[in-house]
């Protein structure tokens, strides 16, 4: 944008067409930290002068120099670090005139501190905060669900971490949902904590934050204490693959499961497909065994089958040929066999039924019965017994009503 030079601005209108330019102003800048006061709001407002040696020289050595900075308490909150006189920060941000003065401030959207030696103290003092807490404690920790599916993963889809991730999980049927995140330097922490809550709104088997290895200044933000909280507090659990130098990562102490790269974490969502893989492998080869030893058992069946048929085939034949040779011989006195067995059946029925009882009754006798035993003596009844006399055409109901003896 530029100025239009026969125009006639206003203050107003020239302070708001140098902030338009000035927002794109974005820089880092370092310093130590001078004169800090809060607001009522909570938003920071402090001077940031030029680093000094021992002696008292500028470090940079070009002479003292300082500038107001201002800090908006919803940034301020993300980052915990305390300002305080003489602390050295590194601030990321842009510079602004503030319009009903005119002055120069700027505009604070990081902080972090600067010294390798400020950065070892606070990361100590946090990590035996939180331990004090029982944040890091093994005994909290959740157990990897068996078999997951549906994958939440926090990285930058630029670079080669997230190829190494997807490269090496395997073909299990997962369902990966990804959130794009700045993570490196302090300006990651707002967006992974907003990707954090995003996930938590979702329905997830776990959730994985990766990024490459690094430094302890370019891992700050996975220091955060506001991170660390939400990793604890996450409904799901949760896998941390985090590249370090030396100390570990206070997210990675707090998550469920820590790995060292992002490939280890699709190995580790690999695993217990690939143990049911082998399970079911072996369960295959028992099966085609056990199926082999069924075949081979019936094969030697059939075999035995086969030599019992030819055996009786040759059985056969032999008695065939003696039948064929004794046929001519045994026939006759076979005839004369069946001819005294035919005359003996001949008799037997004669005898039959001459003593048939149905013969008897059509003579004219009779069958007497008390329930349904044949009476053969007076001493068998008595006075209103219900006797049953059968005939040839029918059976007569009676009553006893005397007995006479011979």
């Amino acid at each position: 944008m530029e100025v239009e030079k026969d125009k006639i601005y206003s203050i107003s209108e020239f302070v708001a067409f140098l902030n338009e330019d000035l927002k794109w102003m974005k820089a880092c800048i370092i310093g130590e930290v001078g004169e800090v006061k809060a607001g009522p709001s909570g938003h920071m407002y402090f001077t940031l002068k030029e680093a000094v040696s021992p002696s008292g020289e500028p470090i940079s050595g070009k002479g003292s120099a300082m500038i107001n900075c201002i800090m908006w308490s919803s940034k301020y909150r993300l980052f915990g670090i305390t300002l305080e006189p003489g602390k050295k920060i590194v601030a990321f941000g842009s510079p602004e005139i503030y319009a009903p003065n005119g002055r120069l401030s700027f505009i604070c959207d990081t902080i972090e501190l600067a010294g390798e030696g400020d950065i070892k103290k606070q990361y100590d003092e946090l990590k035996k905060k939180l331990d004090k807490e029982g944040l890091f404690d093994v005994a909290n920790k959740r157990a990897i669900p068996k078999y997951p599916q549906k994958i939440g993963v926090i990285t930058s889809k630029q670079g080669a971490v997230i190829h190494d991730f997807l490269n090496n999980i395997g073909k299990f049927g997962f369902n990966v949902k990804m959130i794009d995140s700045r993570v490196e330097g302090q300006g990651a922490v707002e967006d992974l904590l907003a990707s954090i809550k995003t996930f938590r709104e979702k329905d997830l088997d776990v959730l994985v934050i990766i990024r490459g290895g690094g430094s302890m200044e370019s891992l700050m933000a996975f220091n955060n204490e506001l991170l660390v909280r939400e990793i604890v507090g996450f409904p799901v659990p949760v896998i941390v693959g985090i590249g370090h130098d030396k100390d570990v990562p206070l997210m990675a102490l707090a998550a469920d499961k820590s790995e060292s790269t992002p490939t280890a974490v699709a190995n580790l969502l690999n695993e217990s497909w690939e143990q049911a893989l082998l399970i079911l492998e072996r369960y295959e080869r028992e099966v085609l065994k056990r199926y082999e030893a069924i075949i081979e058992r019936y094969q030697e069946i059939e075999n035995n089958i086969k030599l019992s048929f030819q055996k009786l085939h040759s059985n056969i034949l032999g008695v065939r040929l003696k039948i064929g040779s004794y046929s001519e011989k045994y026939i006759y006195g076979f005839s004369n066999l069946l001819l005294r067995v035919s005359e003996k059946i001949k008799n037997i029925e004669r005898i039959v039924t001459i003593n048939n009882p149905e013969r008897q009754l059509k003579l004219g006798y009779s069958i007497s019965t008390i329930n349904g035993k044949i009476i053969k003596s007076v001493k068998e009844i008595k006075i209103e017994d219900t006797m049953s006399v059968i005939v040839a055409d029918g059976v007569v109901e009676t009553k006893i009503k005397n007995i006479k003896n011979n």
